[in-house]
This record gives C-alpha cells, sequence and structure tokens, in this order.
C-alpha cells in the first residue's frame, strides 16, 4: 500500500469514518494505491447481510467479483460531485484514488459510488 503523507481518517457526522489528508494535494495527484481483495459472486449473497456490505466494491471483470479495498479504499465516501476518482488496475488487483481537483488540507476526500453502473442513479443509501 502506498498514500500520501498526512492521509487520516477520522469520524464524520451522519457517514461514520471519512478520509482526509492533513496536507493539500493537487488535481491528479495519487492519494493511495490500495491493494484489493477479491471475493466470489457467489458469496454476495452471504456478504449482503454481513456489515462488510458497507465496504465492497464491484470489481469491474463483467462476474460480478466483489472487492475490498485495503489501506483506507473502502472508508471514502460518496459524493455526488467528487473531489477524487477510483481507478481500478485489473493486472496489479489494485486500485488508484486520484484527485480530480485541488483538495486543500483537512476536506474530506470523496469519491462517487455511482462511477461506471447503469443506473446511475442507484444507490443502496439515501443521500442526506
Amino acid at each position: 500500500m502506498l498514500h500520501v503523507p498526512g492521509l487520516y481518517v477520522q469520524a464524520v457526522p451522519e457517514k461514520g469514518r471519512g478520509v482526509f489528508c492533513a496536507n493539500p494535494l493537487a488535481e491528479s495527484d495519487l492519494i493511495e494505491i490500495c491493494p484489493v481483495i477479491l471475493l466470489a459472486p457467489e458469496e454476495r449473497e452471504h456478504i449482503d447481510k454481513t456489515t462488510v456490505y458497507e465496504y465492497y466494491f464491484i470489481w469491474p471483470d463483467g462476474k460480478g467479483t466483489l472487492a475490498i479495498l485495503l489501506g483506507f479504499g473502502s472508508l471514502y465516501n460518496h459524493d455526488a460531485a467528487p473531489n477524487a476518482k477510483v481507478y481500478f488496475d485489473m493486472a496489479r488487483r489494485s486500485v488508484e484514488i486520484r484527485c480530480l481537483r485541488p483538495i486543500p488540507a483537512g476536506e474530506e476526500i470523496c469519491i462517487d459510488y455511482r462511477s461506471g453502473e447503469k443506473d446511475p442513479a442507484a444507490l443502496w443509501f439515501d443521500i442526506k
């Protein structure tokens, strides 16, 4: 795992935990490289009944494989106007989190969970 200096997790009201950086970040900066644990599609029925349901991604292999992002990867919160984006590295079984715009020190780093979804309006939680 690789991440920028100053990356940290803190409580976010009504969201649980979120990822922040103590240092300002520039557009296109690499925030973090997260190795992933891949889980077979047939495990989803069981995983969806656990707390892990809130933390996995769909791995873009077209098979419904699930991915748990290590590091801070599964802790980034959703925002419809994100300041960061997830880039999947299929060959290395990892993801990169990169800045979409400059992010001031102390601003929560958020991604759009709907990226790449067929129905971009569909989320499994209510937006507050």
